[in-house]
């Protein structure tokens, strides 16, 4: 089974770590000679296979992406792994991801049901760092955050009721980090597993982040806490 991939920081992130199996570029000129099959193809043509997404210029049918086991990502010491708790939408996943790997983070989590899947818009939207970020796919979140918790892992959330700010915790500690669904944030009985829930301050008339937003400020302040 095979993916695809289009935008070029994708295709050549794909490139360099041997996961092409043919290219479709407009033209030859930073591919030829690089071992790989390719078909020099009109923009026509990778409009179609890009579903009209902002390719420019390169397309690229990739080996299936490999997802990662939980027990890949864990660490002794200031491990941190993001949980998705039924995030819908493949934007804020690729945005997400790509945030991952600019800070470091150990891995991401998401549902197999009821949640947005890895797919070629969530990777042109992390814009390469799907290579990278390791990505695993659980059954229960529940499960899987009472077994990081069980390896030493402190589980931090984020809800708008919450008494503790987002700045208000030392970090520096193994960091689960919750990311709720963009409707309805965690779940009930995801919240009951966290050790820490946190607010990000609202001034204005809208009550909420986009999700890719609260976790960028929210992964950025892990690692100031840190630093």
């Amino acid at each position: 089974m095979s993916n695809y991939v289009y935008g070029r920081n994708s295709f050549f992130e794909a490139l360099d770590n041997k996961r092409i199996i043919k290219a479709y570029v407009l033209n030859d000129k930073e591919i030829k000679g690089r071992g790989i099959p390719y078909e020099i193809v009109d923009r026509r043509t990778l409009d179609r296979m890009s579903s009209s997404g902002n390719h420019q210029g390169y397309l690229a049918e990739v080996k299936e992406y490999r997802l990662s086991r939980v027990e890949d990502m864990m660490k002794e010491k200031n491990g941190l792994i993001v949980v998705l708790d039924g995030l819908e939408d493949v934007h804020n996943l690729g945005a997400i991801i790509r945030t991952c790997e600019c800070i470091g983070a150990d891995g991401v989590i998401y549902k197999s049901h009821h949640s947005v899947k890895v797919n070629d818009t969530v990777a042109k939207i992390a814009s390469g760092a799907l290579e990278y970020v390791k990505v695993a796919e659980v059954n229960n979140l529940v499960n899987t955050l009472k077994m990081l918790k069980e390896h030493g892992y402190w589980v931090v959330g984020s809800d708008g009721s919450a008494e503790k700010q987002y700045t208000d915790i030392d970090y520096d500690m193994n960091t689960v980090l919750i990311i709720g669904s963009e409707g309805k944030g965690m779940s009930r009985l995801v919240k009951e597993e966290c050790d820490f829930i946190v607010k990000l301050p609202m001034k204005g008339h809208v009550t909420s982040l986009n999700a890719s937003v609260a976790a960028g400020i929210l992964l950025y302040n892990i690692e100031r806490s840190r630093n």
